[in-house]
């Protein structure tokens, strides 16, 4: 069941998938009622499961789920995954490696590798303050409070000593 994004519960679950290059307004135009139709109807063993989503600066699909009726099971996670491969394919991006890593740079949003990443950390090219998004977020309140940090507040930090 399709709710929208900001009426889900902050203790919802999240799943941030980023892509690789920032996507144009056609295709954000294009993939938005597909990403409503499958959470229209994603269920978890026939119980439908109460999802919204938002896109982010063109670049972040970010699929939001209240659990307090019912939790996404394996099969349905594997669902929403072969759902994401299928975006990927249409619109010939990476959505799912989880070893890159996304910041801003400037007032530009950046997407690198993560052994690019260290190798800029060494160069001092991003600094701690550098502001990174950190998909690892679990929660719909650690996302509105934790996705866009300093890299000292983040995973990232390890890369930065």
């Amino acid at each position: 069941m399709l709710t929208e994004f900001k009426n889900l519960p902050d203790d919802s679950r999240i799943w941030v998938y980023q892509s690789n290059r920032k996507l144009s307004d056609e295709e954000v135009a294009a993939i938005t009622p597909k990403i409503e139709a499958f959470l229209e109807q994603w269920t978890a063993h026939g119980t439908d499961l109460e999802a919204g989503y938002e896109i982010k600066y063109n670049r972040f699909i970010v699929f939001g789920l209240n659990q307090v009726n019912a939790s996404a099971s394996g099969c349905s996670i594997d669902a929403s995954v072969r759902f994401i491969q299928s975006l990927e394919q249409e619109l010939e991006v990476d959505l799912l490696d989880k070893m890159n890593v996304t910041f801003y740079n400037g007032e530009f949003i950046a997407h690198k590798s993560l052994s690019d990443f260290r190798k800029m950390a060494k160069a001092r090219s991003v600094s701690p303050n550098t502001v990174v998004f950190n998909n690892l977020v679990n929660t719909k309140e650690e996302y509105l409070e934790n996705w866009e940090v300093p890299a000292k507040e983040s995973w990232h930090n390890r890369f930065l000593a």
